[in-house]
């Protein structure tokens, strides 16, 4: 048990609907179950990329920490919180859940992805422990310069779900994809290999928030009308509750074709719903989903994508398969309990001098 006030420095509003952010309720409700006292600081941004004031302000929030307490800073938050932790580096005692470097992200200039490596290398320094979602995130950590020795893997966890019953449709099967629409998502390599099978019937429904990168929902918005694709592809915005899953209700395939991925916890959460999941290899998704379950392609290949695509969408037997291979990995997965447990355990450790 960690066994005294564990604080947690969130890059903003912690009910933001991401992958990170909800991995990290999870965190904070999993521990406060198991009796653990748990306080969320929300730094302000923008992040990663943030400016005086934020900085400041993350500066009076971590003085206010009492000497000698744990504190668990989510990777976002790190580039905002990079001179608090030089300066409390010996008063305070640190660990970072990163869920992937950001210097990785893609739509970076060059001189951008430097000084965010930079900065995560610095500020991981002082961490007494780093928590990762995945073995490729753990390879890409060890890259930052932090001992393999001080770095723990906690794959996200996942609750149960009803199965997905499908579009029943006559306008072919339904393909969701649900991720905010920011250039690592891949969405124009999507649009692209859909419009090379159009021959075939299908839809494709987008959920995921258009306010994180404007140009880049509207390059989507784009792409979809010149392909003339506008009758076949529904975005839905940002969805939650039981909107959410009306979506995974109604899916026949699930799809994510980011450039990157810590994890993938949509992807876990397409498994345990039984959905045939087309998927790349970059980063932590090849760990989640197997090539059985749907299909793995390169990142950013758009022949590869649409041979899945024409492969499943043209096969009710080999879509079946994948349905049922989904259903076998989803029954494999972590739950959040087990998850919040290993968590613990290396919060745990960060408490011995």
């Amino acid at each position: 048990m960690i066994g005294q006030t564990l604080h947690i420095l969130c890059p903003g509003d912690i009910n933001q609907l991401t992958g990170g952010y909800g991995y990290l309720r999870r965190l904070v409700a999993g521990l406060r179950d198991l009796g653990e006292t748990v306080i969320v600081h929300e730094l302000p941004g923008p992040h990663p990329f943030v400016d005086d004031p934020s900085r400041n302000a993350a500066d009076a929030i971590m003085a206010a920490i009492p000497d000698g307490a744990p504190v668990l800073i989510d990777g976002l938050a790190l580039p905002v919180a990079a001179h608090a932790i030089w300066v409390d580096r010996y008063r305070l005692r640190f660990a970072a859940l990163v869920h992937h470097p950001l210097y990785l992200e893609n739509g970076l200039t060059p001189e951008q992805a430097d000084i965010l490596f930079r900065i995560e290398r610095d500020a991981l320094a002082h961490m007494r422990h780093v928590i990762v979602p995945s073995r490729t995130t753990m390879q890409g950590v060890i890259g930052l310069s932090v001992p393999p020795a001080r770095i723990s893997i906690a794959n996200p966890g996942t609750d149960p779900a009803e199965p997905a019953t499908g579009s029943s449709g006559g306008d072919g099967p339904t393909i969701l994809c649900v991720a905010t629409l920011t250039p690592r998502k891949g969405h124009l390599v999507l649009i692209e290999s859909l419009a090379r099978v159009r021959h075939l019937p299908w839809r494709l429904v987008l959920v995921g928030s258009d306010a994180r990168h404007p140009g880049q929902a509207a390059s989507i918005a784009l792409s979809i009308a010149g392909h003339g694709l506008a009758d076949r592809v529904r975005l839905a915005g940002e969805l939650s509750g039981p909107a959410l899953n009306a979506e995974w209700r109604a899916a026949d395939l699930f799809t994510l074709v980011s450039f990157h991925e810590g994890y993938g916890m949509v992807a876990a959460d397409a498994l345990k719903r039984g959905l045939p999941c087309i998927v790349t290899d970059a980063g932590g998704l090849a760990e989640v989903v197997p090539p059985a379950a749907g299909a793995v392609v390169p990142p950013g290949d758009v022949a590869a994508l649409a041979a899945a695509f024409e492969r499943l969408l043209s096969d009710p037997a080999a879509l079946d398969a994948a349905r049922a291979a989904a259903r076998r990995a989803g029954d494999g997965l972590p739950t959040w309990q087990h998850s919040v447990s290993l968590i613990r355990g290396g919060l745990s450790g960060i408490l011995v001098s």
